[in-house]
């Protein structure tokens, strides 16, 4: 039996990557992830099914470059320079606000669906779970967990906190919320989730 050639990215043209990745993108939107198909995202971006199984192993490989490469678009300020949790020197308030653009996005139909999508994949795909989360979950937990450290050494947190632990008492929740659809996700709820994780639940 032969066996299949490995996909080569370094074969690849920048425009019919593009187009490949907006149609994939694109399509999710449209229908669905279970009915996007490799066919379907192929005849939208103008090139044969072929090209894209020469560049991706499968709709997952394909729309999972595709979202990475628009969140990291997104990611970077008008500058271009990638971006970082601001430091005003009110942790409260740069937390608060960093959620609150979370949010946003979450909501937003282009980054939610696709991000949905790969969650999703990502349980029954360990490959693309694990990418999925090296390259999108964790460069963000990094940027809350070097915020952290800076109001540690402003006393604004204890020193003795993990600050991989704490950022999980606002950004689970959160996630398991528009995961789960368990609650509705706004502004209110994540200022909410700030609040307590800073200043506990015991009476003051």
């Amino acid at each position: 039996m032969v066996k299949k050639p490995a996909p080569d990215a370094t074969r690849r043209s920048e425009s019919s990557r593009r187009a490949i990745h907006d149609a994939a993108l694109a399509l999710v939107g449209e229908v669905g992830y279970p009915r996007t198909t490799v066919e379907a995202i192929a005849a939208r971006a103008g090139v044969g099914k072929q090209t894209i199984y020469r560049w991706w192993g499968s709709k997952a490989d394909v729309l999972l470059e595709a979202f990475l490469d628009l969140s990291a678009r997104a990611a970077c300020e008008a500058d271009g320079e990638p971006y970082v949790i601001p430091d005003t020197g009110d942790v409260a308030t740069d937390l608060k606000a960093v959620l609150r653009a979370t949010v946003d996005k979450l909501t937003d139909p282009s980054f939610e669906v696709p991000s949905r999508a790969l969650a999703a994949e990502g349980l029954v795909n360990e490959q693309v779970g694990r990418v999925f989360v090296a390259e999108l979950l964790e460069p963000s937990l990094r940027l809350y967990v070097d915020r952290l450290r800076a109001a540690q050494e402003a006393g604004q947190v204890r020193p003795e906190i993990d600050p991989r632990i704490a950022l999980e008492l606002f950004v689970s929740p959160l996630a398991q919320r528009w995961l789960q659809h368990t609650g509705p996700i706004s502004h209110e709820y994540t200022d909410t989730l700030v609040d307590y994780a800073l200043h506990g639940l015991a009476p003051r």
